[in-house]
């Protein structure tokens, strides 16, 4: 017990005169502050990584201020929807509007002076109102199938007027 009593008051006096030299005292803030310095300069530097695999993972899926996805070759918005709500509504649009682009541009009721055929403008058309050709209640909402048909319906009119 009493080899304890002064081995214990022998720590206890090193650690008091260690904390009582002020240059031990400044080097230890100095060790802290590097320490705390090191470890802000990796958490940045992990943000950053995490913040470009985010970007390099979710480039080609977002969308620029038109609603364009990034890696979607077929310049249509991605409004949302299945692939088969989208792919039918695009195809069916497109090739509606392609035939009458094309009956318009045989008829020479081509442009005019104000805009389309068909007495001035596509949307005229009876197909491109009600534009729920190839249509089916599964794909899912009507709505979003009329706006990707019509968009469709616009180019293919354009391009079967110009004889594309």
């Amino acid at each position: 017990m009493a080899l304890t009593l002064v081995v214990g008051f022998g720590v206890s006096s090193m650690t008091t005169a260690q904390a009582q030299n002020p240059w031990d005292y400044y080097r230890y803030r100095r060790q802290q502050e590097e320490l705390r310095r090191q470890e802000e300069l990796r958490r940045q530097q992990e943000q950053q990584y995490q913040y470009q695999i985010y970007q390099q993972q979710n480039d080609r899926w977002r969308s620029n201020q038109y609603g364009y996805r990034r890696g979607n070759s077929d310049g249509y918005p991605n409004w949302g929807g299945g692939y088969e709500l989208r792919q039918t509504a695009l195809n069916a649009g497109y090739n509606e509007g392609l035939r009458a682009g094309r009956n318009d541009r045989n008829g020479r009721r081509g442009y005019d002076n104000y805009g389309y055929g068909n007495g001035g403008d596509f949307r005229n058309y009876s197909s491109y109102q009600r534009a729920t050709k190839d249509y089916n209640p599964r794909f899912g909402d009507r709505e979003l199938y009329r706006r990707y048909f019509q968009m469709a319906f616009e180019n293919g009119y354009a391009d079967g007027l110009r004889g594309v």
